[in-house]
């Protein structure tokens, strides 16, 4: 399928006849390997958002939402094509560009008002300005009573507010939140959400437009006017979907749900992995990026699939309110399933393999054997190290070896998590054994004895 030839909904709409906010034309990022390659991480994006809209932005690990956010933040250069903000390039910062963070990024050691002023002290405002914008900022994002507190005085919920307001109180054209709510329990992360669409309905809040960068799809479709899409490696604008239904909206109306299960299904598309992705994983090189999965968590979700209400097969929108498990938690252990062949991924819907039977029927120490197996087979890292071992001379390879292999596929720390995952599943299917103290993997003792 052909980058940004997949429209769910049509794209045209009332914000297309509105100014453009930011246009981001031909956008590429590359970075150097550690032998000195350069692999793309964004390639030829091009997305414009309008006055008068919420895009939400998707994607799997990989996609580079994160680095797309900052090159429009301005705060990193894009390597090819152009950014405009306001009709004119965008270069570094820009006044009118305020962005949300998920690790809130206050300073602790300035009070509640300090910090919401902080925006306005940079631009030059008046202190006595600074002061009345920031303190109507704070009452607006119902934080009122707490303008001397410290960030350590507060709880998660309210420290994010605090990040809002500080964003708000400059009354940017642009909002750009960075996983805003992710770090938040679901209750707190569901009121804030209903509170900013509040403000934003509004209009109390002077904001022109906002891009959401979320891992939630359900957040996405409940927030947004437009969903976009990214593929991964390089991360491309694969899809938009519109939405078209008026907020606020009722996650269980049944037009709601069939929305949410449709960005599911493109999510959880082999498209959605992006072309050098696919060729990775047919041509089995290292450089694969596994997908972070707990095993305790795939292991779950197969339990759970294979019992009574799904016996077998379930839509990924109900088999994650069934598993209490976000997005974030769901699809990379929905992935690792398919990826090791004990389940498959169609338009939304995960099946049970006749081998995910098999091992949801295993005793413990069989689950170990099936899953070592198909570890083997199916993961090209783990083979590899455990090839390396059988051919060590004293039966041991350390990590660092492993990483530098790793690192001309992948970013330094990208390549340590793909690592990290490999070890557990390689320790868990007993392929090979890993010592924390020294770094060292090594084959396991049975078999060295």
């Amino acid at each position: 399928m052909a980058d940004q030839d997949k429209i769910v909904a049509g794209v045209a709409g009332k914000a297309e006849a509105k100014a453009p906010v930011i246009e981001l034309r031909n956008v590429g990022k590359v970075f150097r390997t550690a032998d000195r390659t350069d692999r793309a991480v964004l390639e030829g994006v091009n997305l414009t958002l309008r006055e008068g809209e919420i895009v939400a932005m998707l994607g799997r690990s990989g996609s580079g939402k994160s680095t797309l956010l900052r090159i429009m933040a301005g705060l990193v250069p894009s390597d090819h094509g152009e950014v405009r903000f306001r009709g004119a390039p965008l270069a570094g910062a820009a006044e009118g560009i305020a962005m949300v963070f998920q690790s809130f990024a206050l300073f602790p050691w300035l009070s509640v008002q300090q910090n919401v002023e902080l925006g306005l002290e940079a631009q030059g405002v008046p202190k006595a300005e600074r002061a009345r914008r920031a303190e109507a900022a704070i009452e607006l994002i119902g934080l009122s009573g707490f303008n001397s507190a410290l960030p350590r005085e507060l709880s998660g919920g309210m420290r994010q507010r605090v990040g809002i307001a500080r964003a708000l109180v400059t009354e940017p054209d642009l909002l750009l939140m960075d996983e805003a709510f992710s770090a938040l329990d679901v209750l707190t992360g569901e009121t804030l959400r209903d509170e900013m669409i509040d403000l934003w309905e509004s209009g109390r809040a002077n904001i022109r437009s906002i891009l959401i960068v979320s891992h939630n799809i359900e957040e996405a479709v409940m927030m947004a006017d437009r969903i976009v899409i990214l593929s991964s490696d390089p991360g491309r604008v694969r899809a938009e979907v519109r939405v078209s239904f008026p907020r606020p909206r009722n996650r269980d109306d049944a037009q709601v749900r069939a929305l949410i299960d449709e960005v599911y299904a493109l999510m959880t598309s082999p498209a959605a992995m992006g072309p050098r992705m696919a060729t990775l994983a047919a041509a089995q090189q290292i450089g694969f990026r596994l997908p972070n999965a707990d095993i305790s968590r795939m292991e779950g979700i197969l339990d759970l699939l294979l019992e009574a209400p799904f016996l077998g097969r379930a839509d990924l929108p109900h088999l994650a309110e069934e598993a209490g498990l976000t997005d974030d938690e769901l699809l990379p252990a929905c992935e690792a399933l398919q990826l090791l062949h004990l389940a498959t991924l169609e338009r939304g819907d995960i099946t049970a393999t006749s081998l995910g039977r098999a091992y949801y029927a295993a005793e413990p120490a069989e689950r170990k054997v099936l899953f070592g197996r198909q570890v083997l087979l199916h993961v090209a890292l783990a083979a590899h190290i455990r090839r390396e071992l059988e051919a060590a001379e004293d039966g041991e390879v350390g990590e660092e070896q492993v990483l530098r292999e790793l690192e001309a596929f992948l970013k330094p720390e990208e390549a340590e998590r793909v690592l990290a995952v490999a070890i557990a599943w390689g320790r868990y299917g007993e392929i090979y054994a890993y010592q924390y103290n020294s770094g060292m993997l090594t084959l396991p003792e049975a078999e060295e004895e």
